[in-house]
């Protein structure tokens, strides 16, 4: 059984920085297809945050009914929705709330919407589940948006709240991390800002954003940031989510109750380990769970600006789960250039 599993398309996305729109990248994906028995969608596949839901449709409805046909009614999709399309769950969550286990089978028409985009991907047989999924012995994906819980601001890309290493016998159920916040997150106020300032300043705040992220990193010299710093953001941002969203994402999955092997995940768009990174980073307490990203499918300037493939922030990553042997991070797109991919 070969399993693929990519994560953080961001379909329709205001800022076009989603690569899927982009022929070449379409095509390197569903060229890829061909060689798999089941494909994972984990998390943030259509951009539903930014509230601009019919224009996102318009741009992820061709590319999901694409790959519906290249996988065909003999090989599964299975889809598990992120923060930035939980849309398509949230109404069904509120309603099931402490009923939801780590592994919930959702019904594909829980929601209108989420009818919508099951049907795309038709005729490929689809099953969504949500927070997570177990894809085999011992591994277990999830898009990962629950680490923002553990992490100071209440993003992806903040610093620790406590020691996130230690063990912890407190078990919650996945309706604990709905429960929404009375202070909006970081990321929520970000994404208020992309919908209704015109798009120009909204590229600046998206940028800006990321500058700050790097003023968050831990045990580094705060230094601003810009295009021409794109090498050093990247690799503070990485240092960061390693130290940070790696061990909060572990602390995750303790207070779930879940006990895997293997953990795989999206959300903080830095594929993972890559030639480089300390695999000690890359594990839970103990080395258990040991865990890998997909990366994203999106071009960010400011990361990549002046790079080229392989990065740990190009778009195209994706995880291979392969029978008897290790999950490993692949990437996709990396036989592609910055001008092909990046926003026109």
């Amino acid at each position: 059984m070969r399993t693929l599993v990519v994560s953080d398309l961001h379909l329709g996305s205001r800022l076009d920085r989603d690569v899927l729109r982009r022929p070449a990248a379409q095509a390197a994906l569903l060229d890829a297809l061909g060689g798999i028995d089941r494909l994972v969608l984990l998390g943030d596949v259509i951009e539903l945050a930014e509230q601009r839901d019919e224009i996102a449709i318009a741009v992820t409805e061709p590319v999901l009914r694409a790959i519906g046909a290249r996988m065909g009614p003999d090989r599964e999709i299975l889809l598990v929705p992120g923060n930035h399309d939980r849309a398509l769950v949230r109404p069904w969550l509120l309603r099931e709330r402490e009923r939801v286990a780590v592994d919930q089978v959702v019904p594909p028409d829980a929601t209108p919407l989420l009818a919508r985009l099951v049907s795309w991907l038709a005729p490929a047989p689809v099953r969504v589940h949500y927070p997570g999924v177990w894809l085999g012995d011992g591994v277990f994906a999830t898009h990962g948006h629950y680490l923002d819980r553990h992490l100071l601001p209440e993003s992806a890309f903040g610093v620790t709240r406590g020691r996130l290493r230690r063990g912890s016998a407190e078990t919650v159920a996945p309706y604990e991390y709905e429960r929404i916040r009375r202070t909006p997150s970081a990321s929520r106020i970000e994404a208020l800002l992309a919908r209704w300032l015109p798009r120009p300043l909204a590229i600046v705040v998206e940028d800006l954003a990321e500058v700050l992220r790097v003023s968050t990193m831990p045990h580094v010299a705060r230094r601003r940031g810009g295009y021409h710093l794109a090498p050093l953001t990247s690799r503070l941002l990485g240092v960061q989510m390693q130290r940070a969203s790696v061990p909060a994402l572990a602390r995750v999955v303790r207070r779930l109750g879940v006990d895997p092997e293997v953990v795989i995940f999206g959300h903080v768009h830095r594929r993972g380990p890559v030639k480089g990174d300390d695999a000690e980073l890359w594990t839970g307490p103990g080395g258990r769970p040991r865990i890998v990203n997909t990366g994203a499918w999106t071009y960010e300037a400011l990361l990549l600006h002046g790079a080229g493939p392989p990065h740990p922030y190009w778009p195209g990553g994706a995880v291979l789960v392969e029978t008897g042997a290790e999950p490993r991070s692949i990437g996709l797109l990396d036989g592609l250039d910055a001008e092909t991919l990046a926003r026109p």
